[in-house]
């Protein structure tokens, strides 16, 4: 795991290739199917041979939760290892991992009018709003969910709208953890932040240099709605803005750059929560890391 840009996907193909794995993407954008080029998806040289799953099959149109994700990555994991091969999870989704490992309790299918209605109330009143709105019906909730991470502030307030319960009373009643949870190891990528922040800007450009404007009109013209979960992930989220004539493609450019770089802060703040994560000095492409990493697996065999 590691913050985006980090070299998670190198470094995750060279440790496959070295104890005979196959990769599980842990990405909540990786997994729809035609958002392509910011998602830094790997291409088939990059994956150099070692299989890849759950990456590009998930409808954009479709609401997939973290637990959906995690009934998926399960089914892989058993899958992987009724093969004889190893599982790795490679990706910097915290939720998604945490959801795996500690699954979450039993709550109802999103209500997609509420849901609607609430991404309406979002793009008019903004983000703050809708947070003010999370901590009158659950201060607990709101006081654990940062502003920006608008996806858990919907989720939590449909919740109770749904069911009539706090999200924060239900979730201390947990399923009880697979029996694999025990048996994974985390480790974190953590490059230089200033290094990251030069390399998220760089790539950032390049996808819009790469066609990104290009890819998300084609997405909308096909029917994908530009206020799902698949299209408000950074970049795309400010292309749609720019395709609403909200924002010029040069504001675009810059405002995903800032997006990018504050989703990696909070990434890297969320893995620092995690107590069992081994921490990677670095990036992934760096011989050093790996070797650290490679030195950490032959430990724990």
């Amino acid at each position: 795991m590691g913050p985006t840009a980090s070299g998670k996907t190198a470094l995750g193909v060279e440790l496959a290739l070295r104890v005979g794995g196959e990769i599980i993407n842990c990405d909540s954008v990786q997994i729809y199917q035609g958002i392509q080029i910011a998602t830094a998806k790997p291409t088939e040289e990059e994956k150099r041979g070692v299989p890849h799953h759950l990456i590009g099959y998930v409808d954009p149109n479709t609401n997939h939760t973290a637990v959906d994700w995690a009934q998926d990555a399960a089914e892989k994991i058993a899958e992987i290892e009724g093969r004889g091969r190893v599982p790795i999870l490679v990706g910097g989704t915290g939720f998604y991992l945490r959801t795996l490992r500690q699954p979450l309790f039993d709550s109802p299918k999103t209500d997609e009018g509420l849901r609607e209605r609430l991404r309406a109330i979002q793009k008019r009143h903004g983000a703050a709003f809708l947070h003010r709105l999370l901590n009158r019906v659950d201060p607990q909730a709101a006081a654990k969910i940062e502003l920006a991470d608008f996806v858990r502030v919907i989720r939590a307030i449909e919740h109770f709208f749904q069911t009539g319960k706090r999200i924060s009373d239900q979730q201390p009643y947990r399923a009880e953890p697979p029996e694999f949870a025990k048996r994974i190891r985390l480790y974190v990528l953590d490059p230089p932040r200033a290094e990251l922040y030069e390399r998220i800007d760089r790539r950032t450009e390049q996808h819009f240099a790469n066609g990104l404007v290009d890819e998300v009109r084609e997405l909308l013209a096909s029917g994908v709605r530009d206020n799902t979960n698949a299209l408000g992930a950074h970049a795309y989220r400010r292309v749609c803005e720019c395709l609403r004539g909200e924002r010029d493609l040069a504001s675009a450019l810059e405002r995903s750059k800032q997006d990018v770089r504050n989703y990696a802060k909070r990434q890297l703040t969320w893995f620092r929560r995690e107590s069992d994560a081994a921490w990677l000095k670095g990036f992934g492409d760096e011989k050093t890391v790996r070797d650290a990493l490679f030195d950490a697996i032959s430990a724990v065999k």
